[in-house]
């Protein structure tokens, strides 16, 4: 594409990593955007935010960021006036929007997951975990921005939950049918795959950390920090995600009428025996995205519009993967993942981005009428770093959150740490 222009639609760290991504070729509008998307990439693309939303926003290529407005059909819309869209519609977003629905379709596909089953009264749900042995996995059916998801060893708390969400309290409807899993054991990998419908192309592998705390303690968040390339993978355990888990549903959504023309999440687990799914997501991962994406060293633009419109094989090669390592460290507001404190000044973020290597990407940030930057949501920045290993990756991730500041300031300092020490032992 000569002198294309690429409309991404979110305001978050993802969209703000995608629209970066996507400059390398293509000017880019970010609908609503952030305060941190605007000005001139390295490549002279332009990239800016505009609040109009993407119906009225003229591109040649729309790459929807946020789950919602996928499960709401906005895909959909946009293909019925014509407009090549990666993202897929409704009935293959169903797949994150119904924990319960993903589950019968892994079934149906032979998708290899933790043994599970739906609940929408407390009492047979608690019976079903006093089945399984702990910890038990509490899971809301709909969307929950990452949230909705408790693991626990103790079953008072597990059964407290499940009335809790049940009840409406703690995540409104999404919450009303809970999802009871079996715990698997293993190690996590993020696996990102661009699908054109029928055919399937996996990005780079990253690895993310859901706890709040270091040493995974704490709340589950929507993901504190994620590093890429995974050395406890390596090719051969995506080749095998990728034949057992991605391609089998892939394929189960084309039989089932859904043309699924987007980014396919798995969350894989790398159990004794085998990969099996934690859950898929219909779109690109946060903040898995702020590692994978400027690791990826083909055209980015090339890739997406060819999976748009059905035929990924000419653009292929797009999906190639630097040899380079990126880590990201999130910044999040005091009192995340409950109760967020928003308003607070932030400093030092053009000083983090000054580092070799280092970007900022903004994840819930606002500036005031005197210009003022401040925090604007749980989290805030997320700060990503490329570097020749994880190590060299990792240290100018956490050389370059020093510099940034607000009040309350939390972020964990083991983000990679497992992953750098492999490398020299």
């Amino acid at each position: 594409m000569t002198r294309a222009t690429v409309c991404v639609v979110g305001s978050g760290a993802r969209e703000h990593a995608i629209a970066w991504s996507l400059a390398r070729s293509a000017d880019v509008v970010v609908t609503p955007g952030n305060p941190g998307i605007g000005g001139v990439a390295p490549s002279g693309h332009t990239i800016r935010s505009d609040p109009k939303p993407p119906q009225l926003l003229d591109a040649s290529l729309y790459v929807i960021g946020p789950e919602v407005p996928l499960v709401e059909g906005l895909a959909d819309e946009l293909r019925a006036g014509g407009r090549l869209v990666f993202g897929p519609g409704a009935a293959g977003a169903r797949l994150e929007g119904s924990k319960a629905f993903m589950k019968q379709l892994c079934a149906g596909a032979g998708v290899p997951t933790a043994a599970w089953a739906c609940f929408a009264e407390p009492s047979p749900a608690i019976e079903f975990m006093k089945s399984l042995a702990p910890p038990y996995v509490v899971k809301t059916d709909g969307l929950a921005a990452g949230k909705g998801v408790l693991v626990t060893s103790d079953l008072a708390e597990a059964a407290a939950d499940v009335a809790a969400k049940l009840s409406g309290s703690a995540f409104g409807g999404a919450g009303r049918r809970v999802v009871i899993e079996e715990a698997m054991a293993g190690p996590e990998l993020s696996l990102f795959a661009v699908c054109d419908g029928t055919r399937a192309l996996p990005l780079p592998e990253a690895q993310d950390f859901k706890r709040l705390g270091d040493g995974d303690t704490g709340p589950n968040t929507g993901g504190m920090g994620a590093y890429s390339p995974v050395p406890s993978a390596g090719d051969a355990a995506v080749s095998e995600a990728m034949g057992r888990i991605v391609e089998p549903a892939l394929d189960a959504l084309s039989r089932s009428g859904a043309d699924y023309r987007g980014l396919l999440y798995a969350g894989v687990m790398l159990t004794p025996d085998g990969p099996k799914l934690v859950e898929f997501n219909v779109r690109f991962g946060d903040p898995e995205t702020e590692v994978v994406l400027p690791r990826v060293r083909g055209d980015l633009v090339e890739l997406l519009a060819a999976a748009a419109g059905g035929d990924l094989r000419p653009a292929a090669a797009e999906a190639a993967c630097a040899p380079d390592a990126a880590v990201c460290v999130v910044a999040a507001a005091p009192g995340y993942p409950e109760a967020p404190r928003s308003g607070t000044p932030i400093s030092g973020v053009r000083a983090a981005g000054t580092l070799p290597g280092v970007t900022v990407f903004h994840a819930g940030t606002r500036r005031l009428d005197d210009g003022t930057l401040v925090t604007a949501g749980g989290r805030v920045l997320c700060v990503s770093a490329l570097g020749s290993t994880i190590t060299a990756a990792r240290a100018r991730a956490y050389e370059a959150i020093a510099r940034v500041g607000f009040e309350g300031m939390t972020y964990r300092r083991d983000i990679a740490e497992a992953a750098a020490k492999s490398e020299v032992t």
